[in-house]
């Protein structure tokens, strides 16, 4: 299967997937909500947070079991160090942002959010500078 068609279907997915979170629990799907809402919400707010949590990693673990060369990276000269700071600044980022991707341009995007409009454009135009920037060095 081309893997632009790949994209296309996980991209439909994601968006039927939010769809459904947004109409059915009245929630956002915003990966980094979700996360942090594990440890700081009541217990009784947990299970559909864990439950989301775990669908991710299982998802990925399934698509590593069936598909390993969609998954593959060259991470050659890439520290672990360099790998705690990224993560890190992206942690920061998130929490200064009030919101990740998933939440600001899946789920504030088609909802017409103006603070997800500037996140998003922030946020892309910082990646977009930084793998220009990597390119170069």
């Amino acid at each position: 299967m081309h893997p632009y068609l790949l994209s296309l279907i996980g991209g439909i997915l994601i968006g039927l997937s939010a769809s459904v979170m947004l109409g059915g629990l009245g929630r956002i799907a915003g990966i980094s909500g979700i996360l942090m809402g594990v440890f700081t919400r009541p217990e009784n707010d947990n299970s559909w947070r864990a439950s989301f949590i775990a669908g991710l990693l299982v998802a990925g673990a399934l698509a590593l079991a069936i598909k390993p060369e969609l998954m593959s990276y060259d991470l050659a000269g890439f520290s672990t160090t360099a790998a705690v700071i990224a993560g890190l600044f992206v942690g920061f980022g998130t929490r200064l942002g009030s919101g990740c991707t998933s939440g600001h341009g899946v789920c504030g995007l088609p909802r017409l959010s103006k603070r997800s409009m500037i996140a998003t454009v922030t946020f892309m135009a910082f990646g977009i500078a930084t793998v220009a920037i990597k390119g170069v060095f």
